[in-house]
């Protein structure tokens, strides 16, 4: 049997409209549809070392792990990108060791992992409590491939990277946190270095990981627009889609390996 090979160099994901827009703020794209597929993907080219690369972008329909994962196995059913890139907004944490976290800021994990996932008891059985309820975290987690895990370092330390980068676990779940108190005791109880949060990296990264060949290396690279607090607001979100995309263009015009 023929090893499948890879058919697209990089592929983009977004979800809010806003996301949407900046991605196209960076390329000339052309709209491309297959018949019995209601999915529009875009179509772009970018030059890397004298070689005309190939990337696609499509946009999933709704917020969430369950759109996520549909719209990405889509997206490498189709196109067999080298790269899944998921580029858009995140929230951001507040810890002494991210003390200069800020807005803008793009958020590249190691390690996603879903909080979300539990069951929730009576008071008596569980060490995290909310009100009378007790809750037993079950959380599961996806790691980025460790071999693209040097480049990603490389860039964020690189003089030409014009973002500021946190790498390091990012939490993933069904619904947006503003409470300060879920994050103290659902969050920081099971990854304590936990430096954004989103709604749909896992289902993604779980995606391509468990994809049949050739699996594509997943990349998370999502910017701060607001923070996990009762004070988020949506005054930052264009100018962090605009940084993710940005630092996303950064990663693929000039750090990743293609050969």
């Amino acid at each position: 049997m023929l090893k499948k090979k890879y058919e697209t160099d990089v592929a983009l994901l977004t979800v809010t409209t806003t996301e949407f827009r900046a991605v196209m703020h960076f390329h000339d794209w052309k709209a491309k549809t297959f018949v019995g597929d209601d999915q529009i993907y875009d179509t772009a080219q970018f030059e890397r070392d004298g070689v005309t690369r190939s990337l696609i972008h499509a946009k999933v329909g709704e917020m969430g792990m369950t759109a996520a994962a549909a719209t990405a196995t889509k997206v490498i059913f189709q196109f067999r990108p080298r790269y899944l890139i998921m580029v858009g907004i995140a929230a951001g944490v507040v810890k002494d060791e991210l003390v200069d976290q800020r807005y803008g800021d793009v958020v590249v994990p190691d390690v996603i992992w879903n909080y979300s996932a539990g069951k929730f008891v009576s008071q008596d059985k569980a060490s995290i409590h909310y009100g009378n309820m007790g809750f037993l975290p079950r959380s599961t987690a996806e790691s980025i491939p460790e071999e693209i895990m040097p480049y990603l370092r490389l860039a964020a330390e690189s003089k030409e990277n014009p973002c500021h980068v946190h790498i390091g676990p990012m939490a993933c779940g069904s619904t947006v946190v503003a409470n300060r108190e879920l994050l103290e005791k659902q969050i920081y109880t099971q990854y304590q270095h936990t430096a954004g949060l989103d709604m749909e990296s896992y289902a993604v990264v779980y995606a391509a990981n468990h994809a049949n060949d050739p699996r594509p290396t997943p990349i998370i690279a999502k910017s701060v627009c607001d923070f996990a607090d009762s004070e988020k607001s949506d005054d930052y979100q264009r100018f962090a889609a605009y940084s993710s995309c940005e630092f996303a263009q950064f990663l693929y015009e000039k750090v990743l390996p293609f050969d």
